[in-house]
């Protein structure tokens, strides 16, 4: 049988909980403050494109046509980029580890030109916008399975630069 005081405890305990965390500092898993005024996104960075827009396209294999997910992501760089009209860039293009070297540099580079061609498609200046392919020269995963390639497969929006930089 409980005790009728159960209740009472169970609720000071509640409330002391509350009251301490509210007093605290807000912390994600990792440590990092959460609190709204803690490490804030400068508008018009990079880590803006990455976390707010994205900054990478992802591709089929052997492909370099933009699946529907790509595009979504392109408009919302193109609005963005019209945001801030100072900012020039670079689309990296990007291939799995398979294929030769000279094959995934030419794919790499029409992944890069796809994203390119959209985004002057949606009224970015392509003189703000440059291509390079690095193939399967810069993976971002390096094992050998089809969920790591997937991630290897795409192209990046990088920021180069504020115009007259």
């Amino acid at each position: 049988m409980k005790s009728p005081n159960a209740g009472l405890r169970f609720a000071a305990v509640a409330a002391a909980f509350l009251m301490l965390a509210a007093c605290s500092s807000n912390k994600d898993a990792t440590g990092a403050s959460t609190d709204s005024t803690a490490g804030q996104i400068r508008p018009g960075s990079a880590e803006d494109l990455a976390q707010n827009v994205g900054d990478r396209v992802f591709f089929e294999t052997d492909r370099s046509s933009l699946s529907d997910e790509a595009r979504a992501t392109l408009q919302r760089q193109a609005a963005w980029m019209a945001q801030h009209g100072n900012l020039t860039f670079t689309i990296e293009g990007h291939a799995d580890e398979r294929g030769t070297r000279e094959y995934n540099l030419a794919l790499g580079g029409r992944r890069a030109n796809a994203a390119k061609d959209y985004l002057v498609s949606l009224g970015v200046a392509a003189s703000r916008l440059n291509t390079v392919s690095y193939g399967k020269e810069r993976p971002v995963c390096l094992d050998s399975s089809e969920s790591c390639w997937s991630q290897n497969r795409r192209a990046v929006t990088v920021i180069v630069s504020g115009v007259g930089s």
